[in-house]
């Protein structure tokens, strides 16, 4: 599933394209595209014609586009959605389910999604922040982050602090990937408990977080296949510096030793077995 990094370059390959637009027809060719808009698709392309897109902004894994009237288009890309701009024109997508023209005739939007778990909406007046996503954190890129209110709240919860890395309601935007790698610059296996962390260690924790998404969207976020790209259908190549998400049995890059996979909440997490090693007394799995 796409993260910050991922969203966050289809954020700025929005900003460059569509901010200033009129939105002149929308066609919504797949009901599921815009379930999440209770009252319908046709109702859906109806508040947003005739609507200009004023900025492109995102909390999270969500984005959200503010228009003129107050209210907001919120996207959520899921598993396999891509918000790409099109000549008009151009061949239609295999997976299609959204399009936007624009009155001054220059590149479409379109949403594609292979599995239909994304998703698009309007919220009501919900230019500034849509009430929808209002309970998502804040993410650590965000200039009103606070550092010093994360390290509280990430050591006073009684959980590991990996799950407490993918709770979008402390710190949004860290998926999988970016959790693992954090945890393995930090020297730190997911499994250890919050409350035992030192302020100090959250704080090296939260500088890693920080640090690893900021890399990873300077490479355009990272892509395993077709499904994640850029609005220009192009892939990010943070995998190439990945150290150790998706890296079972080569070699940790700081000592050697076998990267170890374990299943973690239905998924999995990877780990030095040296550099990271399992606390006392918790459970594998």
């Amino acid at each position: 599933m796409p993260e910050l990094p991922e969203v966050e370059t289809v954020r700025q390959g929005l900003a460059d394209w569509v901010i200033g637009r009129r939105i002149s027809a929308v066609e919504v060719r797949h009901p599921r595209a815009v379930r999440r808009h209770e009252p319908g698709g046709e109702h859906f392309a109806d508040v947003l014609t005739g609507r200009t897109i004023t900025d492109v902004r995102r909390r999270g894994k969500y984005l959200w586009l503010p228009l003129d009237s107050g209210d907001a288009l919120i996207g959520h890309l899921g598993m396999s959605g891509q918000l790409l701009l099109q000549p008009v024109g151009a061949a239609d997508e295999l997976h299609l389910r959204v399009r936007f023209r624009f009155a001054d005739d220059g590149p479409e939007l379109r949403f594609v999604d292979q599995r239909t778990f994304g998703g698009l909406s309007v919220s009501e007046g919900g230019a500034e922040l849509p009430a929808e996503i209002a309970h998502i954190a804040r993410d650590p890129m965000d200039p009103e982050f606070s550092d010093a209110g994360f390290v509280a709240a990430l050591r006073k919860r009684r959980t590991e602090v990996k799950r407490a890395l993918l709770d979008q309601t402390l710190i949004s935007g860290v998926g999988n990937i970016y959790a693992d790698e954090a945890l393995w610059r930090a020297k730190l296996h997911g499994a250890r408990p919050t409350d035992a962390l030192t302020g100090p260690a959250a704080t090296r924790l939260l500088g890693h977080v920080r640090d690893v998404l900021g890399e990873a969207i300077k490479q355009g976020g990272t892509s395993f296949d077709e499904l994640y790209v850029n609005v220009n259908g192009e892939s990010g190549y943070f995998d190439r510096s990945l150290n150790a998400y998706g890296r079972e049995g080569e070699p940790c890059p700081r000592c050697g030793t076998p990267i170890r996979r374990e299943a973690f909440m239905n998924r999995s997490s990877y780990s030095c077995p040296r550099c990271q090693p399992r606390p006392r007394g918790t459970l594998r799995g």
